[in-house]
Formats: structure tokens, sequence, C-alpha cells
């Protein structure tokens, strides 16, 4: 929003929400019921392409986010290094609204204006003429009035909304307020109305218009450089006609230079160009895929869960992980994308990149998901990806890395030591993080609880809460007479004691569940009993009248940069305790190994998590 937001601001179907798409409904359902009917010589391909062409151009914009945040996470070619925070993406989330009012426009256009109809698809003179008239008028125009956008009256009233964001993505260029777009629009359409008076118009030059404006400006926003310098020495005049990422990230950064919309000419006519182009687009080409000091290895959970992901839809990333009804109509595309993910692509890709303090953070996804992980003819590859993903990380210099999800599983790979014992010269420290998953959720309970109920696979992370438990003079509730003796064998505290055999439901009050876990069991809980999960995995809430605890998280330090996704089911800067764990691992100088049967002491690990601004998540969610 604009610093003092001027009369035509919102978009007109803002109060829609997510049904705004219904505006373009009518004409949609028009065009293709009159392609139908109508006989072969009265059928326009025009009207009806328009409804698929602004679909192209949601898909065409999607794939330059996608892009652009892949390669900003890599760090090579990337210009401008401020993070993005959740506040941007809430903003810029509104990306499509200017490709519907486009189609609003192109509907009306079609239906009022002469020349629009049964236009051919191709025509030679139409293209040339368009392209003249956008880098004469069209360019012109939008220099200047570009220029009077950062007149302080109207900069304060529209384009300071824009010029929010310093570090850009793709999607930046087209957040403006209505009347901007309303003025753009004006701009764009004199070659389009132009051709069409003149009968020069054609599907072609229409839809390549609008789609070279779209390129342009995902381009000139990408944060990453990627035009190859040869094409400027190839024809050195180029640089008047045609910008770079880098030219028009200064614009962002400096605000008072770089003011052209796709070709520099004018800023170089009316000396308005940045003194620092040329050496910022230079520095940026030779800029190298940044070595991260702590890497967390995660993995897809479903075919779904591509959406969610910092690389996926924006909107749903900034979330928590919810199903949409939508996505549910894009499983034929899902189910393809996903057999080629996990089929065909065998190596891990870089997610994100975090800054805290002096570190930097990346987050790994191995392309698999949790039903291959379930399946034993799949642990051979699973494992044989985990140790390619660990042996990169030890070549690049990468200090700690810590296995999240079904990563670290004890039948998969015993915690991660199944790789320190084919290689035992590892520099890198894995962690698997269950001795700060043990610290939350001991450190969750409710003070004042005597008692509490143990439910769910007996892992690692389970016989450590049951000890540390029976150690602070907490009785631990088992069900079930075997896990109650495996547990007496495994504790190695001298209050085994506090370790009770106890089928009783009714008085349980506070019941610690992991994977594994008898759901049904949740019926017999009473009324407003608190369910803490020890487990990688939230539980199923079959209960509206008790509480549920996130899985073992935790709030991170307002100083941590370029956070603006979600983990997984986790809320807002929010991190697992076991992706934590790592940070802290490399925080503290750790020089050991967290896998196998390794416990780090947990008041340590505990207090260690609170001194570098780590804070508990004790939060019903």
């Amino acid at each position: 929003m604009a610093s003092k937001p001027g009369i035509l601001t919102d978009w007109p179907w803002q109060p829609l929400g997510s049904f705004k798409y219904v505006v373009l409904a009518p004409w949609a359902i028009h065009s293709t019921y009159s392609f139908m009917v109508k006989g072969e010589k009265e059928r326009d391909i025009g009207y009806l392409l328009i409804f698929p062409f602004l679909l192209l151009r949601m898909l065409h914009n999607q794939i330059w986010i996608s892009l652009s945040r892949y390669r900003t996470a890599k760090g090579n070619n990337r210009i401008v290094d401020k993070g993005i925070e959740f506040e941007q993406v809430d903003r810029e989330r509104n990306w499509d609204d200017q490709i519907l009012f486009n189609g609003v426009l192109f509907y009306v256009g079609y239906m009022i204006l002469p020349g629009t109809h049964n236009i051919p698809f191709w025509r030679g003179d139409g293209l040339v003429l368009a392209c003249l008239l956008h880098a004469g008028p069209v360019e012109f125009l939008y220099y200047w009035l570009h220029r009077a956008l950062h007149h302080h009256y109207l900069y304060s009233r529209y384009h300071s909304h824009h010029h929010s964001s310093i570090a850009t993505e793709p999607i930046t260029s087209v957040i403006h307020p209505f009347a901007e777009h309303i003025a753009y629009f004006i701009l764009f359409a004199i070659p389009l109305l132009t051709t069409s008076f003149t009968g020069t118009a054609s599907i072609a030059s229409f839809f390549g218009y609008v789609t070279y404006i779209d390129f342009m400006n995902n381009l000139g926003h990408c944060n990453f450089e990627l035009i190859p310098k040869r094409i400027f020495s190839i024809f050195p005049p180029l640089k008047y006609f045609m910008y770079t990422p880098s030219f028009h990230s200064l614009h962002h950064t400096q605000f008072r230079t770089n003011y052209s919309l796709f070709m520099p000419i004018y800023d170089y006519v009316y000396g308005t160009m940045d003194k620092s182009s040329d050496a910022l687009y230079e520095a940026s080409l030779k800029r190298p895929e940044e070595s991260p000091d702590v890497v967390h290895l995660t993995h897809l959970t479903t075919p779904e869960s591509i959406y969610h992901l910092r690389l996926g839809f924006a909107s749903l990333a900034s979330r928590p992980h919810t199903s949409k009804w939508y996505l549910s109509l894009m499983w034929p595309v899902t189910l393809i994308w996903s057999l080629i993910l996990s089929w065909n692509y065998g190596r891990t890709f870089v997610l994100e990149s975090i800054s805290f303090q002096k570190l930097k953070l990346q987050s790994w996804v191995v392309p698999r998901y949790n039903i291959q992980y379930m399946l034993k003819w799949r642990r051979e590859s699973l494992n044989s990806l985990i140790e390619e993903a660990i042996l990169d990380a030890e070549l690049r210099g990468v200090k700690v890395l810590s296995l999240g999800l079904l990563n670290q599983g004890e039948e998969l790979n015993k915690n991660g030591e199944v790789y320190i014992q084919k290689y035992p010269q590892l520099r890198i420290k894995l962690v698997d993080g269950s001795s700060l998953a043990v610290a939350v959720v001991v450190n969750s309970i409710p003070k004042g609880t005597t008692q509490v109920f143990l439910r769910g696979n007996l892992t690692k992370v389970a016989y450590a809460i049951a000890d540390a438990l029976c150690e602070r003079g907490i009785q631990v509730a088992i069900p079930y007479k075997d896990e109650y003796e495996k547990l007496q064998l495994r504790l190695i505290t001298k209050s085994k004691n506090n370790l009770i055999l106890s089928t009783s439901y009714a008085n349980q009050k506070t019941w610690l569940v992991g994977d594994g876990w008898n759901e049904d069991e949740q019926l017999k809980a009473p009324k407003g009993t608190l369910f803490i999960p020890f487990s990688q995995f939230p539980p199923k809430k079959m209960r509206k009248d008790c509480f549920f605890y996130s899985t073992p998280a935790m709030i991170t330090p307002t100083s941590l940069i370029n956070m603006h996704s979600c983990e997984n089911w986790l809320p807002r800067k929010v991190m697992s305790a076991w992706r934590v764990a790592g940070i802290l691992h490399a925080l503290e100088g750790w020089n050991v190994h967290e896998c196998g049967n390794t416990l780090l002491n947990i008041e340590d690990v505990w207090r260690a998590s609170l001194r570098h601004g780590f804070r508990s998540l004790m939060v019903p969610v």
C-alpha cells in the first residue's frame, strides 16, 4: 500500500477475494459457446483464444517466479542481497489482478471496437508497426510518466507501493495500484489500437506484443543477471534498446535513475542513467554460486507439496501447508510433474537461502515423497540420494548438515549413523536434531504436570523424552506391557520407578504422541486433553474439545534474513526443532556428530537455543 493511498488504489473486484475470476466467466463461456455453435466461416478463433492466452500468461509468470527464486537461492548472478520478508509476499500476492484487468479490457475491446473480429493469425506489416510504435511513442511516454510518478505527490499516493520492494521478484513488476495500471494500459494499447484501426492487426502481433511486455517485465525484476555479455559484444547498440535485470534493479535501489521501460535509450538521452549500471552488470555476471555454512536436508511430502514450496506458488508457500480445493483440479498436471520429478530427477535441489548472524543457511530438497520412504525396495536409492547430498555439501565446505523429516529414519539409515560409518573422515557434522526435539517437548509440558501419557513408536526421541521426564520426577504412563518393558531396558536414569504401567485413559490430561500411534485412542482421552507431538509429522486431529501443540518447533529470532516461506505445516517465522538443531550446532561450534544413538546434553542444547534468540512455540494449533 502506498504511504498516502490515492483514489482508485484498490482493484474493483477486491471484495470478491479468491472468487474474482468469475468476472471473466461470462465472456469465457460465451466465446466457447459461439465457437461451437457457429458455422466454420463465422467462427472467430481470436475471440476464443483470449481466455487460454490469459491462462498462458499466468503460467509464464509462474515459471519466472520459480526460476527467479531458485536462482536467487543458489546465489550465482544474484544482484541485490537484501532479503524478502512475508510482508512483501503478502503485498505481491495479487499479481494476477493485472491479467484479470487486461482480460476484461480485451473482451470489451473485442465487442465495441472495429477491426478486432476475424483478424488473421499473421500479418508482417502489423507486427513491424507494433514494434515501431512501442520503440517510439510507448517508450517515450512511459519514460516521462515514470518520472512524473516519482514526483512526491504521485509517488506517495501511488508509485511508492511498487517501490516498497527493494529486492524484487518477477511479479514485483506488476504490483501497482489500480490507477497506475489504467495509465499503463493506455500506453500499451497504442500499438494494439493502431494496428486494429489500420486493419493490420493479427493474432500474432496482439498476443506477441503482450507476451513481450510480460517477458521484459519479469526479466527486469528477476534479481539475477542472465543476459550474456557476448550479445552486447556482437551488437553494441543493443544496450540502448534492451535493458538488463541489473540495469533496472538500480532503479529500485537508487530510485532516481534508470527510469526507462525496456529501452535505456531515453535514460542516455536525458542523463538519468545510473553511472554504476555497467559495473553492476559485470559484477553480477561474475558472481559465483554461494557455499552455505549449514544445510537442512528435507524432502517432498506429497505430490501436491511441490506447490507449497518456496519454488512453487508464493502465496501458498507463505502460509502453513493446508489442502486447497483448486489444487485437486490440477491433479493431471500434478501427477505428470511428480512422475517426472521422482523418477527422472536424481539430485537434491536448493530450495531457499537464509542468513542468520554470520551464517549462510540453505535448505536442500530430496525429490522424493513420503510414500517412497515407506517402501523397503526404495531405501537403497534414497540412501544414495542422501549420501550424494552429504558428499556434495562436504565438497562445498558446509560445516553442518541436518537431516529433516524421513531423511533420518531409524530403519532407513539408523538416524544418519550409516553415513558416518561409511565415511569416518567426514569434516561436515551430521545432525539428526533429536536432542533439541527432546528439549522442546520436555519444555512444552505445562508447569505443575506430574504425569504424562506416552503413545507412539518407541524411537530415539521417545526413549530420550521418557528418560528426561523420569529424571525430573514426572511420571510417564505406558498402556502396553511390551512397550513398558522396552522402555525399562533402555532408560539410563536412576528414577525408573517414575515409569509406570497404566491402562486408564480417564485421568490422562497430557499426552505425548508420536508416529504409529493408534489415533482411535484420541476418542478415549478426556475432554480438554493436551496432545504434544514428538514426531516429525503432526497427528490427525479427531477431537475438537482437546488441544494440539505443533510438532517440535521454535520461533525464530527477528534477525533471521530472507525467511518468507513456511516450513510445511508450521506457522510463519517458525522452524522445526530438527532444522534449528543444525543451526545451533554451527553457532556453538560443536565438533561432534549427532547421529545414531548419540544425544547431546538436553539442558545445554535448550539453553543454547534460547541464548541465540530462538523461543519456545507452546501455542495450540
